[in-house]
Parts: C-alpha cells; sequence; structure tokens
C-alpha cells in the first residue's frame, strides 16, 4: 500500500472515531475503569406524579434499553477504529487477520478498519 492512501485512511479512521466518541458522548458516558468501555446513562426522573409518573418511567426505561444495542455497536467500531490505527503505527496495516494476505485498497476504501479481506470475511 502507498503511503499517500495510508494516510488518507488514518485520517478517515481519525474522522470516524472523533464522530463516534461524540455521538456516544450524546447518551453515555466513557467507563473509567474498563478501556474502550461506554456506559449508557439513564434518563432522569420526571417530577410528575400518579399515572403519569409511571408513564414516564416506562418511557425512560425503553429508552435506555433502546441504547445499549447503539451503545455495544458503536464500541466494536471504535475497538476496530483502534486497531486499526495501532496497525498503521506498527506497520501491519492491511493485512488480513485470517489469511495474512493484502486486504484490497477498494475494501480498505469502503472500510477503513477492515481485518479480513473480502474471501475471509
Amino acid at each position: 500500500m502507498n503511503k499517500k492512501l495510508e494516510k488518507e485512511l488514518k485520517e478517515k479512521l481519525e474522522q470516524q472515531k472523533i464522530s463516534l466518541e461524540t455521538e456516544l458522548g450524546k447518551f453515555a458516558k466513557k467507563d473509567k475503569e474498563l478501556k474502550g468501555d461506554w456506559d449508557t446513562s439513564f434518563p432522569k426522573a420526571n417530577e410528575a406524579s400518579g399515572s403519569q409518573a409511571i408513564e414516564d418511567a416506562a418511557d425512560q426505561v425503553e429508552k435506555y434499553v433502546n441504547l445499549l444495542p447503539v451503545e455495544h455497536n458503536m464500541e466494536l467500531r471504535l475497538r476496530n477504529i483502534d486497531g486499526a490505527l495501532n496497525k498503521i503505527k506498527k506497520g501491519k496495516y492491511g493485512k488480513c487477520e485470517k489469511c495474512g494476505k493484502s486486504i484490497s485498497e477498494e475494501r480498505l476504501k469502503i472500510y477503513p478498519e477492515a481485518v479480513f479481506c473480502a474471501k475471509c470475511k
């Protein structure tokens, strides 16, 4: 892989990382104890009472439960991006983790955090 393309993909990965962290920050916080883990914040309770309070609580639980898989997917993407950035630093970027062959430039342009070539994916 040529250095110009590698630099472009590195910049793209860094931009994606910033974007994902920004989006995650809207509903989750970085876990201080577990590297790479984020914790979805549970919505704050409203000051309603009676049946309105129960309905509001149910809405908050639903919102929280719906955000958990979003958090998980974003965490996985961040891990893959961090892995790709580390591979760039070590000079091992663009190699399939299964067969060891080069991942096509076309694939990396579309999915720069790819860990497998098209054949092994």
